[in-house]
């Protein structure tokens, strides 16, 4: 494991907020975090339904009370009648319990237009990244040589290239067209495969859909593009897909890599090995304390599911909790339920925030002399790319700094706003961008685009 040089923003941001309450002078009162993508954490308030039916869950004497609307208290008392015990307290199967996760086929089938889902290809994890890496444990051989390789985009989601390094593969880069809105060309996934050969033997392609950090969102020519390429070069295709709810484009749509494989038919459907992975981290949800996520595994050989099931069995099962969070996040509130009314008025004030901040975050930066940003189409996070002055690049060089992140730390030193150095995140070499998520309140992302539109000016000036 290698320290990550961003690390020291976080450390900084904490010594600033510590100052802050210490009352020493700066030129504004708070920090505005937004290195996160943890909705919860940014003031975003949680969904009444999901909570409700988890306090009723923990604490089962609500269940016959008149705190909680009837359809929560009906949830959670059937809930409860799945756990061992009647308690979230017991364990559970290791795919998770299993009316949970017959109820997440059930929605699989339904966002997919029909397309079948067996329950029996589901795992329940804490947290979609856990399932990643068990999943990448099955694909990479830290013993091999040459050694294993995973086709991943740059920019990329990093704790994902981390993982593959960690377990002794290799990540074999392809790049994504920031000059046509972050699209995927097949053309380059062929040369990034070529770059490969003799360096290691290529086993697995890795996408994010929508896109993490970029927010684009994928279309179905190039879906099935990328489905054929992985079938003839014979590469196990890795689905990222939790932000499959956070879709800001007009003309966007979210399809899912097991809907397109499906609907493309034989061989195709059949033979392409496919695990898609989901979340009630991100989304309307967004519980990202709750670690909940599953992994849906398509066309793998019987042999290799006995070694899947293994592996997730060294964890016994996912939280209780996070199991029922996802059991929320597929089955919510239907049009006549007690909890409707509320439920769909939380979350469309949630989709209404993030097209409000797509929107201004696009016109405020690209006002910006030194910046540009394509347009978000999906996803929680703004990209942007910083066109920085030479003399910016040669003293951050001078510090020992990667130039985003030189950037960065003025940011949060002069204006208190913590953004993310998007070095981390493997852009082509060369270019420099930031990242910060969108899931804010309205009034927090106007603070920050007013406090981060002040010292851009002034930074640009220092270093004409």
């Amino acid at each position: 494991m290698k320290k990550l040089d961003n690390t020291v923003l976080a450390r900084r941001a904490n010594q600033i907020k510590e100052e802050l309450r210490q009352e020493l002078r700066k030129p504004y009162k708070q920090v505005i975090d937004l290195y996160w993508g943890d909705p919860h954490a940014a003031g975003v308030k949680p969904l009444s339904f999901v909570r409700q039916v988890l306090a009723a869950c923990l604490y089962p004497d609500l269940v016959n009370s008149n705190t909680l609307p009837v359809d929560v208290r009906q949830r959670a008392q059937r809930l409860l009648g799945e756990c061992a015990g009647g308690s979230v307290g017991s364990y559970t199967a290791t795919a998770g319990i299993p009316e949970i996760v017959h109820r997440i086929s059930e929605f699989i089938t339904k966002r997919d237009g029909g397309a079948p889902s067996d329950p029996e290809n589901i795992y329940i994890s804490p947290g979609s990244q856990w399932a990643l890496r068990n999943i990448l444990k099955v694909l990479v051989n830290s013993q091999a040589s040459p050694r294993t390789g995973v086709l991943t985009p740059g920019p990329c989601y990093p704790l994902t290239n981390f993982t593959i390094k960690g377990l002794g593969g290799v990540t074999i880069p392809y790049y994504l067209s920031e000059e046509q809105g972050w699209e995927l060309h097949v053309e380059e996934l062929h040369r990034a495969l070529d770059s490969a050969k003799g360096l290691c033997n290529p086993v697995a392609l890795y996408v994010i859909n929508p896109g993490n950090p970029a927010g684009y969102v994928q279309s179905r020519k190039t879906m099935q593009e990328v489905i054929r390429f992985a079938s003839e070069k014979r590469l196990f295709l890795l689905a990222d897909e939790v932000y499959q709810e956070c879709v800001h484009g007009e003309k966007s749509e979210f399809l899912s890599y097991k809907r397109v494989l499906s609907e493309m038919g034989p061989p195709l459907s059949d033979t392409v090995e496919l695990a898609s992975f989901h979340s009630a981290s991100k989304g309307f949800m967004g519980e990202c304390g709750l670690r909940g996520g599953y992994v849906e595994l398509v066309n793998l050989d019987p042999d290799v599911m006995k070694c899947i099931y293994k592996l997730f069995s060294t964890d016994i099962c996912a939280p209780v909790l996070s199991q029922i969070a996802l059991d929320l996040m597929t089955d919510p509130p239907q049009p006549g339920d007690p909890s409707y009314p509320l439920y769909s008025e939380e979350t469309q004030h949630i989709k209404t925030m993030m097209v409000h901040n797509v929107k201004r975050v696009f016109e405020v930066l690209n006002s910006l002399p030194g910046f540009s940003c394509k347009p978000m189409e999906g996803g929680g996070f703004a990209f942007p790319r910083l066109h920085l002055p030479p003399k910016a690049i040669q003293k951050a060089k001078e510090m020992e700094m990667e130039p985003d992140l030189f950037y960065c730390m003025r940011l949060l030193e002069e204006a208190g706003v913590l953004v993310k150095p998007g070095m981390e995140n493997g852009p082509k070499e060369g270019t420099h961008h930031i990242r910060f998520c969108i899931m804010n309140p309205e009034d927090t992302m106007e603070e920050m685009l007013s406090r981060l539109s002040s010292f851009h000016t002034q930074f640009m000036k220092d270093f004409s």
